[in-house]
């Protein structure tokens, strides 16, 4: 049943939707009541994707910050809206872009790939941006002879390291969500289900990403998932996508890993790791985003054109 048929304000964003010739874009760690009134759910190369292909006069961009600005540098033209203005990340925060552009003048062969997980000044002083889901193949293909700067997440630049072989400086920075798993409570959680594969997103850190069975990012989580004959998963990542994951994946059972040494055995309501900032996005300040249309996302011109090459540049070397 669609959401709309039972859900008053579901059915409210559906007729501005309509109104507003909008498209709902939402990231996998959105509210459950979000992503089901949404036109797209995905990562962060799906929604840049998706952002830039749009023919939509309206995006309500329903994750955090350095999202909807990406999308905004991808239509300077059209209308942004981010349904909660503080809707933030730690990773962001964590790479100021004066800082970036002080590091990067001590050394002029720097060649900077930022993870999109950073603010557009950031973008704007890079020359290549990443997402976790296609960051291995855009490092294979950074020029050789330059000296690689990732910027800001140090877990996935270490492990996307690992996967190439090409020397990087990195950004020491992390997502407050994935660093907070820890091995002990893998391999207590582990035992518990023996049978269950270990799914791993590559922010977390190195001792977490060595008990896994897979790193990849939470595109390529859904589809291991899917495609996978095991029918339990033990899922290390922020818990919004479990509510994809079995919508998408009938019968097999998904389980959120803790960010503590388990004393007892996760709950089906367990939310073990939350993003505070992807959780500010309510389905009410969806529709009075949608109302107002506000809080609106701009940047500076200058900005907007920077920023742009290097998002361009990812998209190009993605669909190679």
């Amino acid at each position: 049943m669609a959401p709309e048929k039972f859900n008053p304000l579901a059915a409210e964003i559906f007729a501005l939707k309509k109104q507003l010739n909008a498209v709902i874009l939402a990231h996998n760690y959105q509210v459950p009541e979000i992503q089901d009134v949404s036109d797209y759910v995905g990562d962060s190369l799906g929604l840049a994707q998706q952002a830039a292909a749009t023919d939509a006069d309206v995006i309500v961009f329903c994750g955090v910050h350095f999202m909807a600005e990406t999308a905004k540098i991808l239509n300077p033209g059209k209308i942004v809206v981010l349904p909660d203005k503080d809707a933030g990340c730690s990773l962001e925060e964590s790479c100021p872009a004066e800082q970036l552009a002080a590091l990067q003048s001590t050394n002029p062969n720097f060649w900077t790939i930022a993870y999109i997980n950073c603010s557009a000044a950031v973008k704007a002083l890079s020359d290549v941006i990443v997402t976790s889901g296609n960051a291995e193949k855009i490092v294979r293909a950074a020029p050789e002879g330059k000296d690689l700067l990732f910027v800001p997440d140090e877990n996935l630049g270490q492990w996307v390291m690992e996967q190439t072989g090409r020397p990087m400086t990195l950004w020491k920075g992390n997502c407050y969500a994935h660093a907070e798993f820890r091995r002990e409570g893998l391999q207590e959680l582990k035992q518990a289900f023996p049978e269950a594969r270990l799914v791993v997103h590559p922010e977390s850190l190195r001792e977490v990403r060595d008990l896994a069975d897979v790193v990849c990012s939470t595109e390529r989580m859904i589809n291991y998932c899917r495609n996978h004959p095991a029918t339990q998963f033990i899922i290390v990542t922020e818990s919004g996508i479990i509510h994809r994951l079995r919508k998408e994946c009938p019968g097999k059972e998904f389980i959120c890993a803790p960010t503590f040494n388990v004393m007892q055995m996760p709950s089906d309501n367990c939310r073990c790791s939350e993003c505070k900032f992807m959780k500010m996005n309510t389905l009410e300040k969806v529709r009075d985003c949608m109302k107002n249309l506000a809080p609106r996302i701009e940047l500076p011109p200058e900005i907007l054109k920077r920023a742009r090459l290097p998002i361009e540049r990812m998209l190009e070397i993605s669909a190679r």
